[in-house]
């Protein structure tokens, strides 16, 4: 497995600036140097929370007891700052109690703009753990045009881009080779993708792509409305997501053709429209929203 150095991305968020607190947690095994374990971050106007811990498996040296406590340590820190008083309150209980296997630091005040989680991801990346791991921990950032050259159809290798940078990803979210991020720009599938988000999506796409959300790139055409209107994606560009739907005709001989390509949007503002089969091709599956 190689590992690449992480980059900081420009990613485009609100203009408006929050204050907040954020504090490294620890663990401190008795004989040795206190690990970093987490980033917990406060913001100071609502008070929420915000946190990303070290997967227990990251400590070999642990006893079963510990991995089992660490294991279950995210969870109850976010239950508990749901509660009231939020995140203000379990940051003052923390600093007031912990001082054993636990340790926390002393708040570092912060502003960011934007999503909270993708503060306390950079903090995690800059103060607990700067190392990438391909298609584990992180997946590749690529623009439109380099991911349908990568991941739309063989191309030359000269051809192909390398990401822009790789992105660490939610806890959670199962990582595959294939898989990769880009920006969505466009209104046409509010409100699951907001305009400039940044998406997660699978490639091939595997199986029937009846009812998928799909990243596709129009290769021919701009389609057309059922009623033969021409109709370009909302993006102004070559590149859309959509959902696909088709309809199949079937001949006395058993074999089929489609009849119909659809790609349908989530806002009702903006029109479904059709395109022919050899006008598109489709990049990859959309999976989920990384960052808004």
């Amino acid at each position: 497995m190689s590992f690449v150095p992480a980059a900081v991305i420009p990613f485009r968020s609100s203009s408006v600036a929050r204050q907040a607190t954020w504090s490294l947690l620890e663990i401190a095994l008795p004989g040795s140097q206190p690990k970093a374990l987490g980033i917990l971050l406060v913001d100071e106007q609502t008070g929420s929370l915000a946190l990303r811990l070290r997967d227990e498996a990251d400590f070999d040296d642990l006893d079963e007891q510990s991995h089992d406590y660490l294991a279950a340590l995210t969870g109850d820190l976010e239950a508990k700052g749901l509660e009231a008083g939020g995140g203000r309150a379990l940051l003052e209980a923390l600093e007031d109690s912990l001082s054993g296997f636990l340790r926390i630091g002393e708040r570092t005040s912060i502003e960011y703009s934007g999503d909270a989680g993708r503060m306390v991801n950079r903090l995690f990346d800059e103060h607990v753990d700067s190392e990438v791991r391909p298609f584990l921990t992180h997946l590749p950032l690529f623009g439109l045009r380099a991911a349908a050259t990568r991941f739309g159809e063989e191309f030359e290798q000269s051809e192909v881009a390398e990401p822009e940078a790789w992105l660490r990803t939610p806890r959670g979210l199962r990582l595959s080779k294939g898989m990769f991020v880009a920006q969505v720009v466009g209104r046409s599938m509010e409100p699951l993708i907001p305009d400039g988000a940044y998406c997660v999506f699978r490639s091939p796409v595997v199986g029937s792509r009846q009812g998928k959300r799909l990243l596709i790139e129009q290769t021919g055409g701009h389609g057309t409305h059922g009623s033969g209107e021409s109709n370009a994606p909302d993006t102004g560009g070559r590149y859309t997501v959509k959902r696909y739907t088709s309809r199949k005709s079937v001949s006395a001989d058993g074999a089929w053709q489609h009849e119909v390509i659809r790609l349908e949007p989530l806002n009702p503002e903006f029109p479904a429209f059709e395109l022919g089969e050899g006008e598109f091709r489709v990049i990859g599956e959309f999976v989920q929203v990384l960052e808004s």
